[in-house]
Protein backbone atom coordinates (compact mmCIF):
# COMPACT_ATOMS: atom_id res chain seq x y z
CA UNK A 1 0.00 0.00 0.00
CA UNK A 2 1.72 3.06 -0.97
CA UNK A 3 1.64 5.94 1.37
CA UNK A 4 -0.63 9.27 0.64
CA UNK A 5 0.16 12.34 0.11
CA UNK A 6 -1.86 15.00 2.94
CA UNK A 7 -1.98 18.72 2.54
CA UNK A 8 -0.73 20.53 4.55
CA UNK A 9 -0.17 24.34 6.15
CA UNK A 10 2.29 25.80 7.84
CA UNK A 11 1.53 27.80 11.02
CA UNK A 12 4.03 29.81 13.13
CA UNK A 13 5.91 33.53 12.59
CA UNK A 14 7.83 34.08 9.65
CA UNK A 15 11.10 34.54 11.42
CA UNK A 16 10.52 30.92 13.27
CA UNK A 17 9.79 29.22 9.81
CA UNK A 18 13.16 30.49 8.45
CA UNK A 19 15.22 29.59 11.31
CA UNK A 20 13.15 26.32 12.13
CA UNK A 21 12.00 25.28 8.71
CA UNK A 22 15.69 26.34 6.24
CA UNK A 23 14.58 25.25 2.47
CA UNK A 24 16.39 21.84 3.12
CA UNK A 25 13.87 21.03 5.69
CA UNK A 26 11.03 22.43 3.42
CA UNK A 27 11.92 20.50 0.35
CA UNK A 28 11.76 17.37 2.08
CA UNK A 29 8.44 18.16 3.59
CA UNK A 30 7.58 18.83 -0.01
CA UNK A 31 8.41 15.40 -1.06
CA UNK A 32 5.80 13.85 0.91
CA UNK A 33 2.76 16.34 1.35
CA UNK A 34 1.10 18.82 -0.46
CA UNK A 35 1.78 22.34 1.06
CA UNK A 36 -1.23 24.23 0.58
CA UNK A 37 0.11 27.45 2.55
CA UNK A 38 2.63 28.92 5.56
CA UNK A 39 0.07 31.11 7.50
CA UNK A 40 0.87 33.42 10.17
CA UNK A 41 -3.04 34.04 11.17
CA UNK A 42 -6.14 32.72 10.67
CA UNK A 43 -8.96 35.09 10.27
CA UNK A 44 -8.10 36.50 6.64
CA UNK A 45 -9.81 35.27 3.27
CA UNK A 46 -6.18 33.64 2.37
CA UNK A 47 -5.56 31.90 5.51
CA UNK A 48 -9.29 30.48 5.67
CA UNK A 49 -9.21 29.39 2.36
CA UNK A 50 -5.67 27.20 3.40
CA UNK A 51 -7.50 25.85 6.77
CA UNK A 52 -10.29 24.84 4.79
CA UNK A 53 -7.61 22.35 2.71
CA UNK A 54 -5.73 21.39 5.26
CA UNK A 55 -5.30 17.68 6.58
CA UNK A 56 -2.83 18.64 9.09
CA UNK A 57 -1.09 22.31 10.62
CA UNK A 58 2.52 22.26 11.95
CA UNK A 59 2.65 24.65 14.09
CA UNK A 60 5.63 26.40 15.80
CA UNK A 61 6.68 29.53 18.31
CA UNK A 62 4.45 31.96 17.48
CA UNK A 63 1.28 30.29 15.99
CA UNK A 64 -1.92 32.09 15.93
CA UNK A 65 -3.86 29.67 18.78
CA UNK A 66 -6.07 27.06 17.11
CA UNK A 67 -9.58 26.93 19.10
CA UNK A 68 -13.22 26.38 18.03
CA UNK A 69 -13.73 28.63 15.74
CA UNK A 70 -10.27 27.73 14.12
CA UNK A 71 -11.62 24.03 13.77
CA UNK A 72 -14.43 25.09 12.48
CA UNK A 73 -12.87 26.71 9.56
CA UNK A 74 -10.76 23.32 9.00
CA UNK A 75 -13.00 20.90 8.49
CA UNK A 76 -10.71 18.10 7.23
CA UNK A 77 -7.86 19.21 9.68
CA UNK A 78 -6.65 15.50 10.97
CA UNK A 79 -3.70 16.80 12.79
CA UNK A 80 -1.65 19.54 14.16
CA UNK A 81 2.19 18.83 14.61
CA UNK A 82 3.80 21.45 16.66
CA UNK A 83 7.38 21.84 16.07
CA UNK A 84 8.15 22.97 19.95
CA UNK A 85 8.00 22.28 23.16
CA UNK A 86 4.65 22.72 25.15
CA UNK A 87 1.61 22.78 22.88
CA UNK A 88 -0.63 24.64 25.74
CA UNK A 89 -0.24 28.22 25.11
CA UNK A 90 -1.18 27.30 21.38
CA UNK A 91 -4.65 25.41 21.09
CA UNK A 92 -7.39 25.41 22.91
CA UNK A 93 -8.25 21.65 24.88
CA UNK A 94 -11.22 21.57 22.12
CA UNK A 95 -8.67 20.52 20.00
CA UNK A 96 -8.15 17.15 21.46
CA UNK A 97 -11.34 16.50 22.28
CA UNK A 98 -12.79 16.74 18.76
CA UNK A 99 -10.22 13.88 18.20
CA UNK A 100 -7.83 15.87 16.31
CA UNK A 101 -4.26 14.08 16.99
CA UNK A 102 -1.50 16.33 18.72
CA UNK A 103 2.17 16.03 18.61
CA UNK A 104 4.90 18.07 19.90
CA UNK A 105 8.69 17.95 19.50
CA UNK A 106 8.42 18.36 23.04
CA UNK A 107 11.07 15.53 23.17
CA UNK A 108 13.04 17.16 20.89
CA UNK A 109 13.38 20.19 22.84
CA UNK A 110 14.39 18.23 25.94
CA UNK A 111 17.50 17.23 24.88
CA UNK A 112 19.52 20.25 24.92
CA UNK A 113 18.16 21.30 28.40
CA UNK A 114 18.97 18.15 29.71
CA UNK A 115 22.37 18.24 27.85
CA UNK A 116 22.77 22.02 29.45
CA UNK A 117 21.68 20.41 33.31
CA UNK A 118 23.87 17.90 33.21
CA UNK A 119 26.77 19.86 31.92
CA UNK A 120 25.79 22.04 34.81
CA UNK A 121 25.31 19.88 37.42
CA UNK A 122 29.01 18.49 36.36
CA UNK A 123 30.70 22.14 36.39
CA UNK A 124 28.57 22.84 39.54
CA UNK A 125 30.45 19.65 41.55
CA UNK A 126 33.75 20.61 40.76
CA UNK A 127 33.25 24.35 41.42
CA UNK A 128 33.64 25.50 37.81
CA UNK A 129 32.75 29.27 38.11
CA UNK A 130 33.94 30.08 41.71
CA UNK A 131 37.22 28.19 41.32
CA UNK A 132 37.46 30.39 37.93
CA UNK A 133 36.32 33.54 39.00
CA UNK A 134 39.15 33.34 41.85
CA UNK A 135 41.39 32.26 40.09
CA UNK A 136 41.08 35.21 37.48
CA UNK A 137 41.25 37.71 40.58
CA UNK A 138 44.79 35.95 42.54
CA UNK A 139 45.91 34.62 39.03
CA UNK A 140 48.59 32.60 40.78
CA UNK A 141 47.89 28.99 42.46
CA UNK A 142 45.85 28.79 45.74
CA UNK A 143 44.87 25.88 47.83
CA UNK A 144 41.99 25.06 45.91
CA UNK A 145 40.57 22.03 48.37
CA UNK A 146 40.98 24.59 51.79
CA UNK A 147 39.18 27.22 49.68
CA UNK A 148 36.62 24.87 48.25
CA UNK A 149 35.70 21.78 50.66
CA UNK A 150 33.65 18.48 49.22
CA UNK A 151 34.89 19.73 46.08
CA UNK A 152 34.15 16.55 43.39
CA UNK A 153 31.74 14.79 42.27
CA UNK A 154 32.20 11.57 42.83
CA UNK A 155 29.96 9.96 44.91
CA UNK A 156 28.01 13.32 45.19
CA UNK A 157 24.12 13.46 45.80
CA UNK A 158 22.45 14.98 42.82
CA UNK A 159 18.90 15.95 43.13
CA UNK A 160 16.28 16.01 40.16
CA UNK A 161 12.72 18.22 40.63
CA UNK A 162 10.41 16.30 38.36
CA UNK A 163 10.47 13.29 36.50
CA UNK A 164 9.10 15.33 32.93
CA UNK A 165 10.65 14.32 29.48
CA UNK A 166 13.60 16.43 30.01
CA UNK A 167 14.02 15.08 34.19
CA UNK A 168 14.19 11.68 32.61
CA UNK A 169 16.66 12.88 30.09
CA UNK A 170 18.69 14.17 32.55
CA UNK A 171 18.70 10.65 34.56
CA UNK A 172 19.60 8.92 32.28
CA UNK A 173 22.49 11.13 30.90
CA UNK A 174 23.70 10.90 34.79
CA UNK A 175 24.19 7.05 34.22
CA UNK A 176 27.90 8.01 32.88
CA UNK A 177 28.79 9.39 36.20
CA UNK A 178 29.56 8.15 39.46
CA UNK A 179 26.40 10.16 41.15
CA UNK A 180 23.49 9.19 43.39
CA UNK A 181 20.69 10.54 42.10
CA UNK A 182 17.49 10.97 44.01
CA UNK A 183 14.03 12.04 42.77
CA UNK A 184 10.57 14.28 43.99
CA UNK A 185 8.11 13.82 41.71
CA UNK A 186 4.52 13.39 43.19
CA UNK A 187 3.78 10.80 40.53
CA UNK A 188 5.93 9.20 40.07
CA UNK A 189 5.59 5.35 41.60
CA UNK A 190 8.25 3.31 43.18
CA UNK A 191 8.31 0.93 40.34
CA UNK A 192 8.74 4.12 37.77
CA UNK A 193 11.90 4.97 40.14
CA UNK A 194 13.21 1.59 40.37
CA UNK A 195 13.13 1.29 36.17
CA UNK A 196 14.76 4.73 36.01
CA UNK A 197 17.73 3.42 38.52
CA UNK A 198 16.85 6.17 40.98
CA UNK A 199 15.47 6.41 44.63
CA UNK A 200 12.70 8.44 45.17
CA UNK A 201 12.68 11.25 48.42
CA UNK A 202 10.54 13.26 49.92
CA UNK A 203 10.88 17.08 48.36
CA UNK A 204 12.20 17.96 51.94
CA UNK A 205 14.74 15.17 52.00
CA UNK A 206 16.00 15.77 48.20
CA UNK A 207 16.60 19.37 49.01
CA UNK A 208 18.57 18.91 52.94
CA UNK A 209 20.73 16.42 51.14
CA UNK A 210 21.31 17.07 47.68
CA UNK A 211 24.70 18.76 46.15
CA UNK A 212 23.36 19.77 43.53
CA UNK A 213 19.60 20.04 42.68
CA UNK A 214 18.36 20.43 39.31
CA UNK A 215 14.54 21.51 38.33
CA UNK A 216 12.63 19.56 35.40
CA UNK A 217 9.14 20.70 37.03
CA UNK A 218 6.40 21.60 35.15
CA UNK A 219 5.06 25.26 35.56
CA UNK A 220 1.90 24.90 37.23
CA UNK A 221 -0.41 26.57 40.04
CA UNK A 222 0.40 24.17 42.46
CA UNK A 223 4.16 24.27 41.78
CA UNK A 224 4.62 27.72 41.92
CA UNK A 225 7.17 28.47 44.63
CA UNK A 226 7.52 24.40 45.02
CA UNK A 227 10.88 25.10 46.37
CA UNK A 228 10.02 27.77 48.98
CA UNK A 229 11.88 29.58 51.55
CA UNK A 230 12.12 26.89 53.89
CA UNK A 231 12.99 24.32 51.44
CA UNK A 232 15.83 27.19 50.01
CA UNK A 233 16.77 27.25 53.88
CA UNK A 234 17.14 23.40 54.34
CA UNK A 235 19.84 23.48 51.48
CA UNK A 236 23.71 22.36 52.71
CA UNK A 237 25.92 25.09 52.74
CA UNK A 238 28.09 25.04 49.59
CA UNK A 239 25.26 23.57 47.45
CA UNK A 240 24.60 24.51 43.44
CA UNK A 241 20.44 25.21 42.27
CA UNK A 242 20.24 24.97 38.89
CA UNK A 243 17.17 25.69 37.51
CA UNK A 244 16.18 25.20 33.50
CA UNK A 245 12.37 24.92 34.03
CA UNK A 246 10.48 28.02 34.91
CA UNK A 247 11.73 30.80 37.51
CA UNK A 248 8.25 30.86 39.49
CA UNK A 249 8.75 27.39 40.54
CA UNK A 250 11.39 28.51 42.98
CA UNK A 251 11.35 31.40 45.59
CA UNK A 252 13.68 33.72 43.93
CA UNK A 253 14.39 36.39 46.87
CA UNK A 254 14.62 33.42 49.15
CA UNK A 255 17.64 31.85 47.04
CA UNK A 256 19.00 35.01 45.97
CA UNK A 257 19.59 36.21 49.94
CA UNK A 258 21.34 32.78 50.71
CA UNK A 259 23.45 33.30 47.24
CA UNK A 260 24.15 36.80 48.24
CA UNK A 261 25.41 35.88 51.46
CA UNK A 262 27.77 32.97 49.76
CA UNK A 263 26.19 29.73 51.19
CA UNK A 264 24.35 28.43 47.96
CA UNK A 265 25.45 28.72 44.28
CA UNK A 266 22.61 29.17 41.70
CA UNK A 267 22.78 28.32 37.83
CA UNK A 268 19.75 29.80 35.98
CA UNK A 269 18.61 29.56 32.90
CA UNK A 270 15.12 31.06 33.90
CA UNK A 271 14.19 33.66 36.50
CA UNK A 272 11.21 36.21 37.21
CA UNK A 273 11.01 38.50 35.41
CA UNK A 274 12.42 36.56 32.48
CA UNK A 275 15.11 39.34 32.03
CA UNK A 276 16.08 40.42 35.37
CA UNK A 277 16.68 44.27 36.25
CA UNK A 278 19.90 45.43 34.87
CA UNK A 279 21.12 46.49 38.60
CA UNK A 280 19.78 43.17 39.92
CA UNK A 281 22.96 41.50 42.46
CA UNK A 282 22.91 38.15 40.89
CA UNK A 283 24.20 39.35 37.63
CA UNK A 284 27.44 40.41 40.00
CA UNK A 285 27.76 37.48 42.45
CA UNK A 286 30.58 35.11 42.93
CA UNK A 287 27.97 32.61 43.76
CA UNK A 288 25.54 32.78 40.61
CA UNK A 289 25.94 32.08 36.70
CA UNK A 290 22.62 33.43 34.60
CA UNK A 291 21.79 32.33 31.15
CA UNK A 292 19.22 34.27 29.04
CA UNK A 293 17.11 30.66 28.58
CA UNK A 294 19.71 29.08 26.05
CA UNK A 295 19.23 25.83 27.28
CA UNK A 296 16.29 24.84 25.21
CA UNK A 297 17.36 24.80 21.43
CA UNK A 298 19.10 27.06 19.83
CA UNK A 299 20.85 27.77 15.95
CA UNK A 300 21.80 23.92 14.96
CA UNK A 301 20.06 22.38 17.49
CA UNK A 302 16.10 23.88 15.67
CA UNK A 303 16.29 21.53 13.03
CA UNK A 304 15.95 18.68 15.47
CA UNK A 305 12.57 19.84 15.93
CA UNK A 306 11.41 20.47 12.38
CA UNK A 307 12.82 16.83 11.69
CA UNK A 308 10.90 15.26 14.56
CA UNK A 309 7.54 16.76 12.88
CA UNK A 310 8.37 15.47 9.79
CA UNK A 311 8.84 11.97 11.08
CA UNK A 312 5.79 12.22 12.38
CA UNK A 313 4.05 13.55 9.16
CA UNK A 314 5.63 10.13 7.68
CA UNK A 315 3.61 7.87 10.21
CA UNK A 316 0.71 10.00 9.07
CA UNK A 317 1.47 9.48 5.61
CA UNK A 318 1.38 5.80 6.42
CA UNK A 319 -1.54 5.68 8.90
CA UNK A 320 1.31 4.70 11.92
CA UNK A 321 0.22 5.83 15.61
CA UNK A 322 2.41 9.33 16.35
CA UNK A 323 5.52 8.68 18.14
CA UNK A 324 4.61 11.94 20.02
CA UNK A 325 1.31 12.43 20.21
CA UNK A 326 0.00 14.43 23.33
CA UNK A 327 -2.56 12.54 25.78
CA UNK A 328 -5.58 14.82 26.70
CA UNK A 329 -5.60 13.60 30.11
CA UNK A 330 -1.92 14.24 30.37
CA UNK A 331 -2.04 18.11 29.24
CA UNK A 332 -2.84 19.21 32.50
CA UNK A 333 -0.21 18.60 34.07
CA UNK A 334 2.59 19.32 31.86
CA UNK A 335 4.55 22.09 30.69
Amino acid sequence: MSARRPVIAFAMTASVRERVFPERVMRDYEAVADVAGVLTEFTSHPARAVLAQAEVLVTGWGAPRIDASVLDQAPRLEAVLHAAGTVKPYLDPVVLERGVRVSSAAAANAVPVAEYAVAMIVLAGKQVLPIARRYGRVQDEFDIEAAFPGLGNFGQRVGIIGASKIGRMVIDMLRAYSFEVVVYDPYLTEDDAAALGVTSVSLDELLRTSRVVSVHAPSLPSTFDLVDAAGIASMPRGATLVNTARGEIVDQQALTRRVLAGELFAILDVTVPWILESDHPLYSSDHALLTPHIAGSYGVELERLSRAMLDELGRITRDEPLAYEVEPELLAITA
